[in-house]
Order: C-alpha cells, then structure tokens, then sequence
C-alpha cells in the first residue's frame, strides 16, 4: 500500500523532557524502528510536528514564521533522515523542505487560534505579549501565544514528491504542517506569518498522492469517546459521520479528528489515529481508531 505518516510532536519530545539534540535524536531513533517496519512493506511518505521546536526558536530568533518552519524542517529532517538510512541501508530516502499554499484572505489571518511554544502563567503571558507583540489565549488553564493558523490548499511540492515515492524512495515532507506561503498578484510565492495544522496538511498530502492510507500516530491507543466523563469508552472502527456527530478537543484531538475524516470523506479509502508502536497492527485493523465509509477493516483478507 501507499501509506503516509502524520507523527505526533511526542516523536520527537516528550512531556517533561528536556529540549535538547541529544534527547530529541534519541527518540527520533527510537521511532524509526517502526517507520523502518513499514517501509520495508509499503511505500511511505513521513510527516512530523515542530510545534516545541519553533516554538523555542520564535523566542530566540528573529527570524518570521515562515523561514523559522523551514529552519525547523531541515533540522527535524536530517535527524529522521539519517536514523532512516541508518536502519535501511540500500533503501533511497530524502528529506524536502516544502512549501504549503494557503489563501491570502483566509480569514484565520484575523484571528490568531493556533497554539504554538511553552505554557504560561496570565500575567507572564501577557509580560511577553507586551513586549513581542504577540497574541495570547488561554488554553486550559494556562497562556500561550497563538498565531494564525490558514487551511492549506496544496503542498507546492506535490508533484516531486509524488515522483520520488514512484521510484522507491521514502520521504520526510510537510513537517510542521510545511512552510506558509502565498501568491501574490504577479503569481510569485511570498512565505507569510502563521503556522498551519500539520495534520490537515498530510490529509491533503494524502489525497492528492492516492495514498491508500492515512495514519496519525501519536501517543494515544485510540479516540475516546465522551473523554473526561465517567462514560468515556474507546472507539475503535467508525465513519466520518459518526465522528462529526461527537465533541473533541479544538486544541488536541480535534484537529485530528478533523484531518481524518477529511480524508476519509474525499477519497474512501482507510484513517486512523493510534499509537506508533502499533502501526502495523492498526493497518491491520485490530489497533487504533479506524476511519472508513462503512466502520469496516480490512476490506479484504489479501491487506
């Protein structure tokens, strides 16, 4: 199968960890085992978070969002790149730095909402708003700055990307949703600041290349149903329609939610949100939150 990989922010750094090299390439080695399991059986296509990261970054650097979301990929690129060919020798596998359009009037642009760097108490929040000209909101019961977050159209790349998974190779694309960039009126690509859902981004990713299926992996088994309540029960096979009928998190699963169903809803075919330890058991449809048509997986018995 054609199988593209949203990886959660957790693959690279988890709660309470510091952000290091160190501790953040560890982890990526420790992931590419099952990255490494896949792509030894179907053809893959990688993307990855960078919320922490350019998070960081943004309080460090001058740089805008956009060139920052470039920096970002790179770095996170080279480490999966490298713990990749490392643990397939012989197999071509390539990092891109790429771009994903979004519309200049997208009205996200008047209205920050997307999450991005550490927590804060309010009036520490609002110390840094003053002096950065941030924006600030709360999520839960703490601060953080938010920036606009536009829809993505197209990953710009799109058609290199499609050629280099012909030829075998896997690639490591999209992170951090991809680059925010438009058009201007001469057609000229022009980077902006905001920073775009990256799992939205590999749910367009994933229709435009016909992929066969969608995969979140993160650090969640399934998607719970009623989370937080006394009712709260795992969903393990269901459709689009029955997910759009629930209530999740706009910060968390949410998104995910959202990325899924989309996919799911354009093009028939297979999603799912799991753990990545359990990729494979949930391509074969005994782990995760499995998204289809008609709540059923596999379709046939020759998966």
């Amino acid at each position: 199968m054609r199988v593209i990989v949203a990886l959660g922010g957790n693959a690279l750094l988890r709660r309470g960890q510091s952000m290091n090299a160190h501790t953040q390439m560890d982890n990526v080695r420790g992931v590419v085992k099952t990255l490494a399991d896949l792509a030894r059986k179907h053809e893959l296509i990688i993307t990855h978070g960078n919320g922490p990261q350019v998070g960081m970054l943004a309080l460090e650097s001058p740089y805008p969002f956009d060139t920052l979301g470039a920096q970002t990929q790179g770095m996170i690129g080279y480490w999966m790149l490298q713990a990749l060919q490392n643990a397939l020798p012989g197999r071509q596998v390539l990092a891109m730095v790429t771009q994903t359009l979004v519309s200049a009037v997208d009205p996200a642009f008047d209205d920050p909402s997307k999450f991005v760097g550490q927590v804060y108490e309010r009036e520490e929040a609002e110390k840094l708003a003053g002096e950065h000209g941030w924006t600030v909101k709360p999520d839960g019961r703490h601060w953080r700055r938010v920036v606009p977050s536009p829809s993505p159209q197209r990953v710009v790349e799109t058609r290199l990307v499609r050629q280099m998974v012909r030829e075998g190779v896997v690639v490591i694309c999209a992170g951090g949703g991809g680059i925010p960039v438009v058009r201007d009126e001469q057609g000229r690509l022009a980077g902006v600041e905001a920073v775009i859902d990256k799992d939205l981004t590999a749910s367009m990713l994933a229709e435009a290349l016909d992929c066969d299926a969608f995969l979140i992996l993160t650090d969640v088994p399934r998607v719970m149903r009623d989370f937080g309540t006394p009712r709260q029960s795992e969903i393990a096979h269901t459709t689009p329609y029955e997910l759009r009928a629930m209530d999740f998190p706009a910060g968390s699963m949410g998104p995910k939610v959202d990325a899924v169903c989309r996919f799911v809803e354009t093009t028939g075919d297979m999603a799912a949100i799991g753990r990545l330890d359990q990729a494979e058991r949930i391509l074969g449809g005994d782990a995760g939150t499995i998204v289809t048509p008609n709540a059923r997986w596999p379709l046939t018995s020759t998966l």
